[in-house]
């Protein structure tokens, strides 16, 4: 790849992965991500986070393009997951920096995974300043978004906020910055890395919203770790998102997901739909054997209410459900209705399991849910929509 020069003097030098397209249990549905490092030069030549080791040759070659890597002074690190800090061994070796800056929570990072003997760490928190020439430096912890120890790095004079993983987005493209793509694919991506991935630390990115607030920072680029970087007016709108996000405020609109043997679970989702409508309620259904995981999950970050349906399977539920009720539950998200539904042939346990995962998920159960015996009959779906009309019912008083 070639180097972007981002601002003068700073330069993206990141790597793009056309392929990958699982990303720890999250689909990248084919979309791709990038690895982004960004290199300023001034008195003391600065790299920003590494990329994922695989891409070494590209990631060296792209730096040649700019200076020789030989001749960086400093490394900053301001995330230690290994797509963005993988690399730091080999690049301590190749470059020898004077100083490897990180957060105190990075030391412990850098020390469990890489062991190192006699790197030239240099420990710094929120509030240092780090001179590099013409420029500064100012380091703010975000611990917690998402890593213990992830923070931000900010430089006055280019009004530049290097975010790491904050802000990002996951997608392989020519483009670097987000005013090059489509405004909605754009608040897709963000939403759809935000759901799956900084989810369970809102209450964290409202603290440090209120932080950046706070200092005043005037900030006309935002440079995440991954995807398109945000400049000029794209700031302010990437800053409001991230607030809503964050504040996770129901909306009105319902998503179903099931998981069928024989259709019969099928036919009761459809029913409970039509309640939902009664209600004036927009619900979207989606059957587990064609849907990821991480798909429902940004469904359900959109939503503000969640039915979930299975047959009784061996005692259980089956485990397409279950494997989107365990995702679920780790990004624990606020602010939601539920209810179970579900058909069954012998011992009927279906809607009892999923209620318990429901609230464990912290999902707040409306309803003792619906459940019947092999093929529902005309009563039965009744049944359904009125559940649907329940939850409906209870949306619309969080609403």
């Amino acid at each position: 790849m070639r180097p972007v020069e981002i601002k003068k003097d700073v330069y993206w030098v990141g790597a793009v992965d056309w392929n990958t397209i699982d990303f720890h249990g999250y689909s990248l549905a084919h979309k791709g991500t990038t690895y982004n490092s960004y290199l300023v030069l001034d008195d003391k030549i600065t790299l920003f986070d590494t990329v994922k080791p695989p891409f070494k040759e590209q990631f060296l070659e792209t730096i040649s393009q700019v200076v020789d890597p030989c001749k960086i002074d400093y490394i900053v690190s301001n995330h230690l997951e290994p797509d963005h800090g993988g690399l730091l061994p080999d690049m301590i070796a190749t470059c020898a920096p004077e100083k490897v800056f990180c957060s105190p929570l990075g030391q412990r990072s850098i020390e469990a995974h890489f062991h190192p003997q006699g790197w030239p760490l240099e420990v710094v928190k929120s509030g240092d300043t780090l001179s590099l020439g013409k420029r500064d430096v100012h380091f703010l912890e975000t611990r917690m978004i998402h890593w213990p120890d992830s923070m931000v790095s900010y430089i006055p004079q280019d009004k530049l906020l290097i975010s790491q993983d904050a802000f990002g987005q996951n997608i392989a493209s020519t483009e670097r910055y987000s005013d090059q793509i489509n405004p909605w694919l754009l608040e897709e991506l963000m939403a759809h890395y935000y759901a799956n991935i900084v989810l369970p630390y809102s209450p964290q990115v409202l603290k440090v919203l209120g932080q950046i607030a706070d200092m005043g920072l005037d900030i006309d680029m935002i440079a995440p770790d991954h995807g398109l970087i945000h400049r000029g007016e794209a700031v302010g709108k990437v800053l409001e998102l991230y607030k809503a996000y964050a504040e996770q405020k129901p909306a009105n609109r319902a998503l179903l997901i099931y998981d069928s043997m024989w259709h019969s679970t099928d036919r009761m989702a459809e029913a409970i739909c039509d309640g939902l409508v009664d209600e004036g309620v927009s619900a979207k259904l989606m059957h587990l054997k064609s849907f990821h995981h991480s798909d429902v999950q940004m469904e359900l970050f959109r939503s503000g209410a969640l039915l979930a349906g299975s047959p009784t399977h061996n005692n259980g539920i089956l485990p397409l459900m279950a494997d989107a009720l365990t995702y679920i539950k780790g990004l624990r998200p606020q602010n939601k209705v539920g209810a179970a539904f579900g058909s069954f042939g012998w011992s009927g346990e279906c809607i009892k399991i999923i209620s318990q995962w429901l609230q464990d998920a912290g999902i707040e159960v409306v309803d003792p849910g619906v459940k019947h015996k092999h093929v529902p009959d005309a009563d039965a779906l009744a049944s359904c929509a009125e559940l649907g009309r329940t939850v409906g019912k209870a949306l619309k008083t969080k609403l």
